[in-house]
């Protein structure tokens, strides 16, 4: 009888330090205060748009910068006047200063 309570109180011990070390992870993951933020559909609208504006901007200015630089080196390979490639690459180059 007695190794049966033991038995039930080593089971409960380990029960109540499983259950605070997942209380310290829920706490780290900080769900409680995801779940407030899922539960407030204005708030969670808004972030979500701000945040996709934000998006778009970076995407935005991120390819006119590599597009400017692609267009720099481009024009850079036309002076050295190679036979084939100048060419072609002068041309995509006229077509490009055309469309802006």
């Amino acid at each position: 009888m007695q190794d049966n309570n033991n038995n039930q109180k080593e089971l409960l011990e380990k029960l109540y330090y499983q259950t605070a070390e997942l209380l310290d992870k829920l706490e780290k993951f900080k769900l409680a205060e995801y779940m407030h933020y899922l539960n407030n559909p204005v708030r969670y609208f808004w972030i979500n748009f701000w945040g996709g504006v934000a998006r778009g901007l970076g995407i935005a200015v991120g390819m006119t910068v590599l597009g400017a630089i692609l267009v720099y080196f481009l024009q850079q390979l036309v002076m050295l006047n190679l036979p084939i490639i100048g060419d072609f690459i002068a041309d995509i180059v006229k077509i490009v200063q055309e469309h802006l």
